[in-house]
């Protein structure tokens, strides 16, 4: 789903290395030099309407042969090969001679001549919208920067310098870069400079404290649109009840980027000290609450992924996929979180957890694929899921969602083994105090069963075995019984739309399947198509929502665009089915042991004593 830049903890050991290593004293100056001075570069934003930048790269002295690559991932797992936007590059040495500038393959290019170092121009078009993107228009800028940035594949981990230039009149520049002067910023590491958004306009910011850290909140936006004060409130309870639960504080300084178009839009990108999210104006509107959850979210990421990292997603390939098995926990577990942090901030009461509870339930027994593909599957899947087939119920289940579910599963299993004296924040604090402060990566779902037994003193791997690498049915009730809950399943009339529709991350919403003999079949809709708008709104994040509202016999407008470019109107009648829901309730009678063993779970916190 998400690419994520990390920081290099041996940089000055790999130096030393290659110095040691080399055949000459020639040679190991000429790498020293390369790895000791930092790249440049420099991005004019002067073709804001054509959506093109121009980018300048100065590399120091040293290979008189250098490569320069540009990702062909990042933000999501999907290869989307950002070559395809470079219009063109030239290079010159120092003096002002041409170089030969040779293409590799469709993502890297050879500079010859290079020695005494070079200067590297391309032109690149930046047009996909944030948060998973690149995109410069009239508006506003918003960078990942991997999208647009080549780097020397010989000096990855040198110090980097990016400027910006040609901005336009009365634009700012926000970074969680460190800035030495107006429109320059600088890191330690490819790496890390690619790990740090940078958002350019006209935008609103604030900024406050909490738990001794700095944050601050960058808004593109319409100021009628949201309300910075309650922005800020939500932060200041978000932050605080994250930081306290995790009982540590990684960084000084944050950066929260939001924008809150009016057209379709939807999603976070974490980042090592930073998120940028991306809300529909409408839907925080109609639904307040959407801030909160992406917002806790992306921001326990800052932890979970970013510092407790897989070993699956180390390196960071930026040429192939990098494959793991461990998102079920790096997302989904952080979707467990997020509704801790919640909780424990207020934004979110009992009933309101059980009913999200309940509906998570629903939504991952509705998709017949539990049955067939386990969460480690779905992680090391998640590179098809730009794919609409992939994504229909048949054929896959949500990391995200069965992720939660095992995260709150696994929780109550941590508890019940403990005796109430060790739960989930314990495991993460371990694996934080383990893997994260000592620059280690823990291995996968073994390394997260490794921190369960530590924490727990007993032996998960029945767990582990049947619910995380096989497809066995979670057997709910069992688990809920120590909190005095239990699940009950009904069976309820819902809307048929006759068909099933979905978002990738990064493009339009489109028709994965339609129901044979449907209404929908009948009116002309087809897989594949493109959903421009539902009942006359932008298809987008929200319209699940709209079709949600849908009862059977109301009539639906869809504007659908066909693979081949043509649009086309059509309506008709929703039908119904028949499907079971799932409900998160009481048991009969709830012994006092189980309530305190339940008000302990929905605060995230063991028990001191039984």
């Amino acid at each position: 789903m998400k690419s994520f830049s990390t920081l290099f903890f041996s940089a000055s050991f790999r130096r030393v290395f290659r110095l040691v290593c080399c055949a000459t004293v020639l040679v190991a100056s000429g790498l020293a030099y390369a790895q000791s001075a930092a790249v440049e570069y420099s991005i004019s934003l002067d073709s804001p309407e054509q959506h093109l930048l121009l980018v300048h790269v100065t590399l120091p002295p040293g290979a008189a042969e250098r490569e320069l690559q540009l990702p062909v991932w990042n933000a999501l797992y999907q290869i989307r090969d950002f070559a395809q936007y470079v219009d063109w590059i030239r290079a010159k040495d120092r003096s002002g001679k041409e170089l030969s500038v040779h293409q590799v393959n469709t993502s890297r290019w050879r500079i010859d001549g290079a020695a005494g170092g070079a200067n590297v121009e391309y032109q690149i078009y930046a047009d996909s919208p944030a948060p998973f993107g690149a995109q410069l228009n009239p508006h506003h800028a918003f960078f990942n920067l991997a999208q647009i940035l080549m780097y020397p594949v010989d000096a990855r981990n040198s110090a980097m310098d990016v400027r910006f230039s040609h901005t336009p009149q009365g634009w700012q520049i926000a970074s969680p870069l460190a800035s030495h002067s107006a429109g320059e910023f600088s890191a330690e590491s490819y790496d890390r400079l690619v790990d740090s958004p940078v958002e350019i306009g006209s935008f609103q910011e604030s900024d406050f404290d909490e738990a001794g850290g700095h944050f601050r909140v960058i808004v593109d936006a319409d100021s009628s649109d949201y309300d910075m004060q309650d922005i800020v409130g939500q932060l200041h309870k978000i932050t605080a009840a994250a930081i306290s639960w995790m009982n540590d504080r990684p960084f000084d300084n944050y950066m929260f980027i939001y924008h809150f178009p009016r057209g379709p839009a939807g999603g976070g990108m974490e980042h090592a000290y930073s998120t940028a999210i991306d809300l529909t104006a409408g839907l925080i509107k109609q639904n307040p609450s959407a801030f909160a959850i992406v917002t806790s979210h992306e921001f326990f990421h800052l932890w979970n992924v970013k510092r407790i990292r897989p070993r699956t997603l180390e390196p960071v390939d930026y040429t192939n996929e990098n494959y793991t098995r461990a998102l079920w926990f790096s997302e989904g577990v952080t979707s467990t979180v997020e509704n801790v942090i919640q909780l424990r901030a207020g934004l979110m009461d009992e009933k309101q957890f059980l009913q999200h509870l309940g509906e998570s339930i629903t939504e991952l027994e509705r998709r017949p694929a539990h049955l067939t593909q386990s969460a480690e599957e779905s992680s090391l899947d998640c590179w098809l899921e730009g794919n609409a087939y992939y994504r229909q119920p048949e054929r896959s289940v949500s990391y995200y969602n069965k992720g939660e579910l095992l995260g709150f599963m696994l929780d109550l299993a941590i508890r019940d083994a403990s005796h109430g004296r060790a739960s989930l924040r314990e495991l993460l604090e371990w694996m934080n105090a383990n893997y994260a402060k000592k620059g280690r990566y823990f291995d996968d779902s073994n390394g997260v069963r490794e921190a369960a037994e530590a924490v727990s003193h007993a032996d998960l791997g029945s767990f582990f075995s049947k619910y995380v690498a096989g497809t066995d049915e979670i057997p709910w009730d069992d688990f809920l019984r120590s909190v005095g809950l239990h699940v009950e399943a009904g069976t309820v009339t819902v809307a048929d739309p006759g068909f099933v529709a979905s978002r990738n991350f990064d493009g339009p919403m489109s028709v994965g399947a339609v129901t044979a003999g449907s209404e929908a079949e009948h009116a002309g809709l087809q897989q594949g198509d493109i959903i421009v708008e539902i009942q006359g709104k932008p298809g987008a994040q929200e319209s699940r929502q709209e079709l949600a509202r849908l009862a059977p016999g109301d009539e639906l407008t869809l504007t659908v665009r066909s693979r081949r470019g043509g649009q086309r109107e059509l309506k008709w009648k929703v039908g119904s089915r028949q499907e079971v829901s799932y409900e998160v309730k009481d048991l009969d009678q709830v012994t006092e042991a189980q309530r305190a063993r339940r008000t302990a779970w929905l605060k995230g916190e063991a028990q001191t004593a039984e």
